[in-house]
């Protein structure tokens, strides 16, 4: 819906010099206040949980530095018995696993939800009961699973999991299982967090803050959680397609039975090299941010800097087979990934070209802070990272240091500069926006040499080490190798990171004193919105945005913001409310009221993370349990949203007046369904690779058509699919009528017909004798009907709680998002199950 003032909206009549009316500020204190005592966990503010999340991710990274210590004291010298293989191997899979799963990714989340929305000038992002959540699934199901080395149940079998060696024959202890429920259920909570910052990116902007004026943190968020939607899904197939051949026999990777072991690296690596630039690229947004407030020079080549952004999203989607040159593929596909390999380094030179030119152009130059320190230190390990990228992308060379130390020190001269360094360039940089206190320069500065003398000390040597013909993941070596002193060297240079990270630690403990109501404030005289003065609700009223740099080019910004001269300068409804603006010119259309603290997404958390480890663990009936409290927690947490009586339009400031609520495509709930639905459509897109893949490889066992189902069966599945998609359509216009009857009825019959359906197809590939353990194009089959019965599960839930909503009067033609949503999910499911058949069937006769 457009405001009804255009004209304000653009800002002509703002700021307002009135003063406004007392107890505005102390009405928003109240609303937003957070809960204390055993309350505390129920929070929902971006600011609290936030911190918490940064602080989980980075006792992850704590945890796994002390797995590197180890594994490093062990290789120290020569033929050492510190530790046995058996549980080197766990240690180096732990190591693995926590700084790529539980350590980078959900670090550069937690940053981004707790800076984005006061850099975005919101209140908070949109659905604050999500990010609290994702946060505690992460946390709870994080610890336990670190917590499984103590008990000898770790993981053994590398952090990347290549059957057949972690197939049941080879691996038949819990420790697989615990790392593939454990890994697919921690990506479902990641995923959760890239559906709720792209939904608050696109529709929570301040007025005015067009796609153009955008800082580039929030281009490089919207970038990453794009990647994030379309490659963890992947991983998530991978895991469960392995977890269900070792649970229940289906021979996807085992070759016997036309399964083929290459496809889990290709699910795995589809995620895994995309992974790096996930990590990667909000790294260089925040050296993005940093640099042109630690020069006083505003950024060189925005727009350069975002198609780049977008450009390294894109074309990491290509590097997959990158980790996969020694396994035999096509030379032609090699080729195609090789060029792709060094094709990615463009738009990384673009922005590392951009960031030289700024500094450059620094009319004058300010004293090196220590986020400038480590900012130059990422400059220089990741380019040397990026030179021994493109070395390893030339498939001669690649052959030669393939499983060697070469590619470990690549992979960190990578990954440890791209995203620690600017990480902890980012530490310094905003500690002054959730501290009262600035962190120490001097210690700052000694953080910083430890940290990079002594990750250059580490893992420099490494390249010769790997040259030399040192495999990985060994637990120890001859001393007639040669390879002790520059084995020694590595370790001693661990031992200095150590330190650089004690030091850091310090500086926290003695410095860092978190205060939602008064921070040390722009210590640095940067130019974007999330130095204005805020507490737990944000920026006191939320401002107009006329330029990148507002608090540069708009004068008096800070001090009008604050006297509540801008939009929402109170809690106009006496809830929590954030202003959602449209996506592209970021113009105000409605209201938002937001969920204050409560239990359920906190015992929903619990309950899923039960769920996932407590089926791990074979314990099937208390792992129902917890999935039946986690159902009903996140019901009874949906069933307060869109709870109350329709309202009339409210003023937010500036002339304007806009709803409280909104449906259709313009609602911030139908955005995040549709992200859902590319979610969903990314998974699909995974499982039919994994069933064609496997139709390449071992055409022998598919079936003849003769002993396919009858054509009759997928036809009349297909037209029950259909049937209810339309019956679901026709719902849709009965919510302008009173009566509802009619509407619970057809929603009824609609569930039956999509189970029907689906269970028809079930029932007809059985009845030809088929079964999921014969062969790996049966175990296919019954995946793809499989995930095709989740849908209908999670649509049948759905549907019930409409059902529900609409006896007890919470649905109308206003106050409909639950049938939305609903509907959008349907729909995304008929039109997938259509695929599905059209596979199954259509596809699997002309094969066959």
């Amino acid at each position: 819906m457009k405001p009804n003032n255009a004209i304000a909206a653009h800002g002509q009549a703002l700021p307002n010099p009135l003063p406004r009316p007392e107890g505005e500020e102390e009405q928003l204190r109240r609303v937003w206040r957070r809960p204390r005592g055993w309350r505390a966990v129920t929070v929902v503010n971006n600011t609290h949980v936030g911190l918490l999340y940064v602080g989980t991710a980075m006792l992850f990274f704590l945890l796994a530095g002390v797995l590197a210590l180890l594994m490093r004291t062990q290789l120290a010298v020569p033929d050492n018995g510190l530790i046995g293989h058996e549980l080197y191997n766990q240690l180096f899979t732990m190591h693995g696993t926590v700084m790529m799963f539980l350590f980078a990714v959900p670090a550069v989340e937690a940053v981004a939800m707790l800076i984005l929305p006061n850099m975005l000038g919101a209140r908070d992002l949109p659905f604050p009961r999500l990010s609290a959540y994702s946060y505690w699934a992460y946390a709870v199901g994080g610890i336990v699973f670190f917590c499984s080395i103590f008990a000898g149940l770790a993981p053994d079998g590398g952090w990347f999991m290549y059957p057949p060696l972690t197939s049941s024959a080879y691996s038949p202890a819990l420790n697989a299982d615990l790392w593939l429920l454990g890994i697919g259920f921690i990506e479902i909570s990641a995923i959760a967090g890239a559906i709720e910052l792209a939904t608050g990116i696109l529709r929570t902007r301040a007025p005015g803050m067009t796609l153009d004026r955008m800082p580039i943190f929030a281009w490089v968020m919207l970038v990453f959680s794009g990647m994030v939607i379309v490659a963890f899904p992947a991983v998530i197939v991978a895991t469960a397609l392995l977890e269900l051949e070792r649970a229940f026999g289906m021979p996807f990777f085992i070759a016997e039975k036309g399964g083929d072991p290459l496809l889990w690296q290709h699910l795995f690596w589809f995620f895994g090299h995309p992974e790096v630039y996930i990590i990667f690229l909000p790294g260089a947004g925040m050296v993005s941010m940093i640099i042109p407030a630690m020069t006083g020079q505003r950024l060189v080549g925005y727009r350069l800097i975002v198609l780049a952004v977008v450009a390294t999203g894109f074309l990491s989607f290509g590097l997959w087979v990158h980790h996969m040159f020694a396994t035999g593929i096509p030379r032609l596909s090699l080729s195609f990934a090789s060029a792709a390999s060094m094709a990615v380094s463009v738009p990384t030179g673009i922005q590392l070209f951009a960031w030289l030119a700024t500094i450059a152009s620094a009319r004058r130059l300010r004293p090196l802070k220590t986020p400038m320190l480590f900012i130059l230190g990422f400059f220089f390990i990741f380019v040397l990272g990026g030179l021994t990228g493109v070395m390893v992308a030339v498939i001669p060379f690649d052959l030669q240091a393939h499983d060697t130390y070469f590619i470990v020190a690549h992979l960190h001269y990578v990954l440890f500069g791209g995203m620690v360094f600017p990480l902890f360039a980012a530490f310094y940089y905003w500690a002054p926006f959730v501290s009262s206190r600035v962190l120490s320069d001097r210690l700052g500065r000694w953080t910083f040499w430890l940290m990079f003398l002594g990750f250059n000390i580490s893992f420099f040597p490494m390249h010769f080490t790997g040259l030399a013909g040192m495999p990985r993941r060994v637990y120890t070596y001859a001393d007639s190798s040669g390879w002790g002193a520059f084995n020694m060297i590595s370790t001693v240079g661990a031992y200095m990171i150590a330190a650089s990270v004690l030091v850091f630690l310090f500086d926290l403990a003695r410095n860092l004193r978190p205060d939602n109501n008064k921070n040390a404030g722009n210590v640095w005289q940067a130019g974007t919105l999330e130095w204005l003065p805020s507490c737990n609700f944000g920026p006191r009223s939320v401002p107009l945005v006329t330029s990148r740099e507002p608090l540069w080019d708009q004068a008096n910004l800070a001090e009008d913001v604050k006297a509540g001269r801008y939009y929402l300068p109170n809690a106009p409804t006496r809830q929590r409310s954030s202003l959602i603006t449209s996506a592209i010119e970021a113009r105000p259309e409605y209201l938002l009221e937001l969920p204050g603290p409560g239990w359920p997404p906190f015992v929903a958390a619990l309950g899923t993370a039960g769920f996932f480890l407590l089926l791990t663990f074979k314990m099937h009936a208390l792992a129902a349990a917890c999935g039946l409290l986690a159902l009903a927690m996140i019901w009874r947490w949906l069933w307060d949203a869109d709870a109350r009586p329709e309202r009339p339009h409210v003023n937010i400031g500036g002339g304007i007046y806009v709803p409280v609520s909104c449906r259709g495509s313009a609602s911030h709930s139908w955005w995040a369904m549709i992200i859902l639905v590319m979610v969903c459509g990314s998974i699909f897109g995974a499982m039919t690779f994994a069933y064609l893949f496997l139709w390449t490889t071992s055409p022998q066992v598919w079936p003849e058509a003769a002993r396919l189902p009858p054509a009759a069966l997928p036809i009349i599945s297909a037209f029950l699919f259909v049937c209810s998609s339309a019956i679901l359509a026709w719902i849709g216009s009965r919510l302008r009528r009173p009566g509802q009857s009619l509407l619970r009825v057809g929603l009824a019959i609609s569930m039956l017909m999509l189970a029907a359906g689906i269970g028809l197809e079930a029932y007809g590939q059985w009845q030809t004798g088929l079964r999921p353990q014969d062969s790996a194009y049966a175990a296919g089959v019954y995946a793809v009907v499989g995930l095709q019965c989740v849908l209908t599960a999670v649509l049948v839930y759905m549907g019930m709680f409409t059902i529900a909503r609409s006896l007890c009067g919470r649905l109308s033609a206003v106050r409909r998002a639950c049938y939305d949503s609903t509907a959008i999910l349907w729909h995304y499911t008929v039109a997938q199950g259509l695929v599905a058949l059209g596979l199954l069937h259509g596809f699997a006769r002309l094969a066959g």
